[in-house]
């Protein structure tokens, strides 16, 4: 717990974390507003199966534009990215606000909400693509997701108090046109981020390639793979519960708008205690197991909405989905931002919000028909039910996950590295984890001049021998060689033999390039070397 404090203190000490974080207090508390002004208003209009019909529309069009807005926020300034995106989130709601005033038609009113919500989508990846940059340490990152978790809980608190009240005093459209104001307020502090440089751009890709990059680094990852369909999983539930709530306070408890708003509050307060627990579990390297946790904690109050129905088992039950919602939230971004390289990082979180936001939308859809079939409380036992037999049926590979973490042997040993130093220790953090652990017999060689290079090599153990023409140079444990083939695309420079049995970390050709020079110092670093190394060739020669 001590080491988690002084993380999140360093997040809040950050000047550019923690204007950052005040743009994710002004956007998350007005986004709660609005749920439950929407969702009112769609209710008034048609019921819950018009509350369902406005989840579709805004997840679908978000879902599918996914990974393609994500682009942006790996090929252009993220802070710019998120600043475009509170300012169209903005216009949309006052758009909405002179629709629900003016008693137009309720389809312009889900429209312009299609629009927010794709504007919103472009916001996330970039906001989480950006984060690792801002952050100087590991635990220093978990901090900052779990700050901005807690801010997220404290915002479903405040968001819906604030929107039900206003909804209670006023009208939804006052409710649009607080959520409006709250971008603007989002839009000035993104505004006062510190300029960004994108990333590096891939010549010659054209856009399909760019914006699948994402989906396909989650597919070549077996571990990408299980916290994505995990975290889809969580959400479709999630999606559910945005209807279920509204059906639950008018159908079951009987307290109408006020009650949507207290219900929603009920899961804000959660997860503040869910922040005072998810930090000295994520300060470790549990966060797979604490993942896991969160959703069994998701699933479990569910089932107890449904078997009992009272007002008092329901509103501590909500409390207790917010606090899973905040080890959730935290394990699955801290997991992905430290598996996943900064080049793709963005089209990763792009693909994934297009997965949530349709899962959201999904969950939607499905919660009116689990109610036709099963009523209010069964379709509230049948998620939960789903939620938990899927986390238990992913039990054994997160626990791996978690075991995997357990050996930093590799992030010693690369620390040292010149290429790497200036690297963020995030960053370094998926490259130990990428590297592989080889071992070469004395004789064996290990590279060969002329051939084309696949991997850059660190020495753990034993002495190498590095032949290029008519001298030979001896190396050792912290040694490294392989990097010139790698960064200049050229064949190998110079033999490498093993003297003793040579014990050797193998990183990757994309996975050396992509760390090393996604990162303006590194790329610097290693170029400076190669330059020195190729000049010692040529003198040689």
């Amino acid at each position: 717990m001590r080491e988690a404090l002084a993380g999140l203190r360093a997040a809040f000490r950050n000047r550019s974390i923690r204007r950052l974080q005040l743009a994710e207090i002004g956007s998350t508390t007005g986004l709660w507003a609005y749920t439950v002004a929407l969702a009112v208003y769609a209710y008034g209009e048609g019921g819950a199966a018009a509350v369902g019909l406005v989840m579709v529309i805004r997840t679908l069009p978000s879902a599918v534009l996914a990974p393609f807005l994500a682009v942006l926020s790996d090929r252009h300034s993220r802070r710019r990215v998120m600043l475009i995106s509170d300012l169209v989130g903005a216009a949309a709601l006052v758009g909405m606000a002179a629709v629900a005033e003016a008693g137009l038609p309720a389809g312009l009113a889900y429209g312009l909400a299609a629009c927010s919500s794709i504007a919103g989508t472009a916001f996330t990846p970039a906001r989480a693509a950006l984060l690792p940059s801002l952050a100087d340490t590991p635990e220093e990152l978990t901090a900052a997701n779990t700050a901005a978790s807690t801010i997220e809980s404290i915002g479903s608190f405040a968001g819906p108090a604030i929107g039900g009240l206003i909804v209670s005093v006023w009208d939804p459209g006052a409710g649009f046109l607080f959520t409006a104001s709250m971008y603007a307020w989002s839009a000035f502090n993104t505004w006062l981020l510190p300029h960004d440089t994108p990333p590096a751009a891939f010549p010659g890709a054209n856009i399909l390639a760019e914006s699948t990059a994402g989906i396909r680094a989650v597919a070549r990852d077996r571990r990408l793979r299980l916290i994505v369909g995990l975290y889809g999983a969580q959400t479709l539930v999630a999606g559910a519960l945005d209807v279920l709530v509204v059906v639950l306070a008018f159908e079951v408890l009987g307290g109408g708008e006020s009650q949507v708003g207290t219900l929603f509050a009920a899961v804000g307060v959660g997860g503040l205690i869910g922040a005072a627990i998810v930090l000295p579990v994520a300060a470790g390297r549990r966060l797979a197991f604490a993942f896991a946790f969160g959703n069994a904690l998701w699933a479990l109050p569910l089932i107890v909405v449904g078997l009992s129905g009272a007002e008092p088992a329901t509103l501590v039950s909500f409390a207790v989905i917010g606090t899973a919602n905040t080890i959730v939230d935290v394990a699955a971004l801290t997991l992905l931002q430290r598996a996943v390289p900064d080049e793709v990082l963005a089209r990763v979180f792009g693909a994934l919000e297009g997965m949530i936001v349709g899962a959201v939308g999904l969950g939607g859809a499905l919660a009116p028909v689990a109610v036709d079939v099963f009523g209010a409380q069964g379709a509230t036992i049948a998620f939960g039910v789903f939620l938990l037999t899927v986390t238990a049926a992913c039990w054994r590979r997160l626990q791996a996950i978690d075991r995997a973490a357990d050996r930093p042997e590799a992030l010693d040993v690369l620390r040292p590295v010149p290429l790497f130093a200036p690297l963020p220790e995030p960053a370094l953090e998926h490259l130990a984890g990428t590297a592989e652990h080889m071992e070469a017999d004395p004789g064996s060689t290990v590279v060969v001049r002329g051939e084309a290079g696949d991997k850059f090599y660190v020495i753990v153990g034993g002495e190498a021998q590095v032949e290029t023409g008519a001298r030979q140079v001896t190396l050792g444990p912290g040694d490294f060689f392989g990097e010139i083939a790698l960064l200049r695309d050229v064949p190998r420079t110079a033999t490498v033999r093993a003297v003793t049995v040579l014990q050797l970390l193998a990183i990757s050709r994309d996975d050396f390039i992509a760390t090393v020079t996604g990162h303006a110092p590194s790329a610097s670093a290693a170029d400076a070397i190669v330059v020195q190394r190729l000049e010692n060739l040529r003198i040689v020669r």
